[in-house]
């Protein structure tokens, strides 16, 4: 296998300390960490992030780097893969207008805007934002609700985007907040037996930044995406029928479908790698592989309740 600086995918894993309803099961932990006398199945991976793990610590290390090389011109994206009530949304918005709570999404944008404002004044910004879902295979603009079924379109360039998106622009980190908050208002939100406001889409967050040297004329283009997945769980114990039945093998369905473009990404071979087989890996298509950024953040429970599916989200991120 590559190593990950040459493949650009990175695989992170982060625990979140047992919740309330695991501690009233009375719930055993059951991760041990390198230092622990640990005689189990181990998994490798770029970093392992342990439950005390503070947000500005998970933003260092899994997102900083990234933002970095966006800003320098390369297309990047960050997952947060794992079950339902794992901690992909505490690790990707966190709480939104609290310092030390909020997540990687409005830390990216407090660094984007840090960094713009000590640049080089001949420098000019110009950054679009656009938040859409991705719900039964279709995709919902966030920022116009009217927007329901859009399309996956190529430009010039053969590089595919989501035709009729929403797009804004911002001039500071409180209008992504405001972007942010709007589009979590119209997000696909169903109650599952896993979680009280389980995502059943997935969303992504798309920031476009570019830039321009008003002496020299050189111009510098980035894209980065920020990608809440949907719960990865069994179907049996989200308690699902039906219709929810369905958008749960739709989910598993497009995971899949990730995770078979990763691992094409990851082996680093020369084959074909299959973008084309969900519309969220066609969408991604020019931000995952060759010379683009990619950070993976496997999110798991520590609870011995939900240790089949923590082992199937660590498996994933063994590929």
């Amino acid at each position: 296998m590559m190593d990950a600086s040459e493949c650009g995918v990175r695989v992170m894993c982060r625990f979140r300390p047992l919740n309330e309803a695991e501690i009233n099961r009375g719930d055993k932990y059951i991760p041990k960490f390198k230092e622990d006398d640990t005689v189990s199945k181990p998994y490798v991976f770029d970093r392992v992030l342990p439950p005390n793990t503070s947000q500005g610590q998970v933003y260092d290390q899994c997102a900083k780097q990234i933002v970095k090389d966006v800003l320098g011109g390369y297309n990047g994206t960050i997952f947060a893969y794992g079950q339902t009530s794992s901690g992909k949304t505490h690790t990707m918005e966190g709480k939104l207008h609290d310092h030390q709570l909020m997540g990687i999404i409005p830390r990216i944008a407090q660094d984007i805007f840090d960094h713009i404002y000590s640049m080089d004044e001949n420098l000019e910004f110009h950054i679009k934002v656009s938040y859409f879902e991705i719900y039964m295979d279709k995709i919902r603009d966030l920022l116009d609700v009217s927007k329901t079924n859009l399309a996956v379109h190529e430009d010039k360039n053969r590089v595919p985007y989501v035709k009729g998106c929403t797009e804004r622009f911002v001039s500071s980190p409180e209008e992504v907040m405001d972007v942010i908050d709007e589009g979590k208002n119209n997000r696909h939100v169903a109650v599952t037996n896993m979680n009280e406001h389980s995502s059943r889409s997935h969303s992504i967050f798309l920031i476009n930044i570019k830039q321009e040297n008003m002496e020299t004329e050189k111009k510098l283009s980035g894209k980065l995406y920020l990608v809440d997945l949907a719960g990865s769980e069994k179907v049996s114990k989200t308690g699902a029928e039906g219709a929810v039945l369905d958008e749960a093998k739709n989910i598993n369905k497009s995971l899949s479908a990730l995770g078979n473009v990763i691992s094409a990404l990851a082996e680093g071979t020369k084959s074909h790698v299959p973008y084309r087989d969900s519309k969220m890996t066609r969408i991604l298509q020019d931000s995952l592989g060759g010379n683009c950024r990619t950070t993976i953040i496997i999110c798991c429970s520590p609870s011995v309740y939900n240790e089949s599916e923590t082992k199937s989200t660590l498996m994933f991120g063994q590929r």
